[in-house]
């Protein structure tokens, strides 16, 4: 996998002062950060702080009821279209269609980041844990099963930003460990990362933590 990171000093994604309201609660606000190349930022915070409704703003999902976001030291109004089409989200729920294989949604992923390689596609099933699976209909896997799908993903998008909402749900520990891995390979890479987790988080060096409400700080030692 490779990444087409752009060499620079600056920022990839700066957020300002954001503030989120869901059903008349403000979940969070004046929350700023910085995402640079190489990041690999862990949200934090109680059930209800607004972990998944931020990754979901980050996303487009979600509007901000106050603030500014930045991409690339441009606002987000002027270059919304290119921050999309460089950022991956990946949600709390697999995000696959149950009717069809494993194969068949990679497929179908495949074609929003303009791949075609069978083998690519294949080969991702393979590193997730999934060989001997590819035809089975998703219907038919387990939960955690489901999430590889979901995360083969990573092994051929393109995408600059990975927003990953509890990426390793229903996973083993030796699922755990491939993604792990996943992610240290796309941060030195020059890529970013920002994921919510109650996993322990353990083996990523550099993890950087973000506490709604709180400021941005490295992980201690």
């Amino acid at each position: 996998m490779t990444t087409t990171a752009k060499k620079t000093t600056a920022a990839l994604l700066s957020a300002s002062k954001l503030a989120c309201e869901r059903d008349e609660r403000l979940l969070f606000s004046d929350l700023s950060f910085e995402l640079y190349a190489g990041d690999l930022l862990q949200l934090e915070g109680p059930n209800g702080a607004g972990k998944t409704s931020l990754m979901r703003l980050l996303a487009g999902l979600l509007p901000f009821s106050e603030g500014e976001l930045t991409w690339q030291g441009q606002s987000l109004n002027t270059c919304r279209e290119d921050f999309y089409q460089s950022m991956l989200f990946i949600g709390h729920l697999a995000g696959i269609k149950a009717e069809l294989s494993p194969l068949e949604n990679l497929h179908w992923f495949a074609a929003l980041e303009g791949v075609q390689d069978e083998a690519l596609l294949e080969q991702a099933l393979y590193q997730v844990g999934l060989a001997g699976y590819e035809d089975h209909p998703c219907h038919q896997l387990s939960a955690g099963q489901k999430r590889r799908v979901a995360l083969a993903r990573l092994l051929f998008t393109q995408r600059l930003v990975w927003l990953l909402d509890e990426p390793f749900t229903a996973l083993d520990k030796a699922a755990v460990a491939a993604i792990e891995n996943l992610l240290l390979e796309h941060c030195q890479a020059g890529g970013a990362v920002i994921l919510t987790s109650h996993h322990a988080l353990e083996n990523l060096p550099n993890l950087k933590v973000l506490s709604l409400g709180a400021k941005l700080s490295g992980s201690q030692p």
